[in-house]
Parts: C-alpha cells; sequence; structure tokens
C-alpha cells in the first residue's frame, strides 16, 4: 500500500528550512544572519550526508573561507559550488564559516 505522504523516505520536508530560519531569527541579529545563510547549505551539507558532499559542522572556519574563495575563482572544481560561491559576500562567507566552526560536532 503507498503511503499518502508526497516525501519520500528520507526527504526533507519544507517545514524544516522554515525551523530554521525561525530558530536563527530568535539567535540575534548578526547570529540569525549566518543562520539562516548556512540554513540554505544544509540542503546537500547535513550531518547526515555521506558522500562527496561534506558535513561542514565543526570544520575550521579558515578553511571554509578557502574553499569557496578556491570555488569562486575557479581554482577548485564544482559541480555548483562555484556558482554558488559568487553569490555571497567575503562577509557573509566569513559569518557563515564561523557559525559552522562553532556549530558543534566535529566532521
Amino acid at each position: 500500500m503507498r503511503s499518502s505522504s508526497p516525501y519520500r523516505s528520507g526527504a526533507r520536508s519544507p517545514v524544516e528550512p522554515i525551523a530554521l530560519v525561525l530558530l536563527a531569527l530568535l539567535a540575534g541579529p548578526g547570529q540569525a544572519a549566518a543562520q539562516t545563510s548556512a540554513a540554505a547549505c544544509s540542503g546537500c551539507h547535513a550531518p547526515t550526508m555521506e558522500g562527496a558532499v561534506p558535513n561542514l559542522a565543526g570544520r575550521p572556519a579558515q578553511d571554509i573561507v578557502a574553499a569557496m574563495a578556491a570555488f569562486r575563482s575557479g581554482e577548485r572544481e564544482a559541480t555548483v559550488m562555484d556558482r554558488i560561491a559568487k553569490g555571497y559576500s567575503d562577509e557573509e562567507i566569513r559569518a557563515i564559516a564561523d557559525w559552522y566552526a562553532q556549530s558543534g560536532a566535529k566532521p
């Protein structure tokens, strides 16, 4: 018998990103911006993801900043990260990197 849910097993509900944004807003203005931006990253860089897409939680901020700079410049090959990196300012990248570095579990 088929499930009535439109989501496949393991697929994210559209409510999850909304919850992340609401939590970010409760954290304060600077923190909220970083968390909101990082929420966009969590679609692919979730702690439960395995394989070629790394978990970013607990990674050193300077490593994330360097990777984003390499994607943006074309020095590091990518399927989509080169385009995504170009959409963030240096300040936004630093805030996202700092948030992930302080976000707990080590990769």
